[in-house]
């Protein structure tokens, strides 16, 4: 499992118009080929009296699946420009799909690539981006009377305090950066004199917001 990536929040959309053709860009995040083609004929459908319905995809830990397709646009001019769109953010499990109604006026091969790719841009932005950061989940039992100072500790520290169980002991469900593991054990046995019960649960994905995508 990748540490973290960029991927788009669920599913969004936006428009814009260039020289009275209307694009119309959907966004969506998918985690299989299926569930990409399934989105796409989903749009092909809604929009079945549209010029073009063209799209591309990039799914997988190592981007192994990418397509594009330009739907009868001139090879070239609409599905690659959008796969490079999602290449050039760093956007894993995306897919997208750019409508069009033509306008009246023709755009050229170079007016083409900039408006299916300002289209991809837009729907992007529209939708949002977030980080998903692979966290290590911990449970952490200990007696009532170390609640409070655990409880302070962790709500001011940089670990995610999920949830606190309160049962015959109370349990502390705390997820952690990767790299911080054993660290973070390790701080849990000095804070509580070797008094806590420590216990790995699953790990899972935390999903944060971004307005930036450099490389990571």
């Amino acid at each position: 499992m990748l540490k973290n990536y960029y991927t788009v929040k669920k599913e969004g959309n936006d428009q814009i118009i260039i020289q009275k053709s209307r694009f119309i860009g959907y966004i969506k995040r998918v985690e299989s080929e299926e569930e990409a083609q399934i989105f796409i004929q989903e749009i092909k459908k809604k929009h079945h009296d549209a010029n073009h319905n063209c799209s591309a995809y990039i799914i997988g830990e190592n981007d192994q699946i990418q397509k594009a397709n330009d739907d009868g646009e001139p090879t070239g001019t609409a599905g690659v420009p959008m796969l490079e769109v999602l290449k050039k953010q760093h956007l894993k499990d995306t897919a997208v799909v750019v409508t069009r109604y033509f306008g009246g006026i023709k755009l050229g091969a170079g007016g083409l690539i900039r408006a299916y790719g300002s289209t991809t841009s837009q729907a992007i932005k529209t939708t949002g981006i977030v980080k998903r950061q692979l966290m290590k989940g911990f449970s952490i039992t200990v007696d009532y009377s170390l609640l409070g100072k655990l409880e302070n500790v962790l709500r001011n520290s940089d670990h995610l305090l999920e949830t606190i169980n309160y049962l015959e002991s109370v349990a502390f469900i705390v997820f952690v950066k990767v790299e911080q593991d054993e660290a973070f054990q390790s701080w849990m046995v000095d804070l509580t004199n070797d008094q806590a019960d420590i216990k790995r649960i699953e790990s899972k994905y935390i999903e944060i917001d971004v307005t930036s995508t450099d490389k990571i």
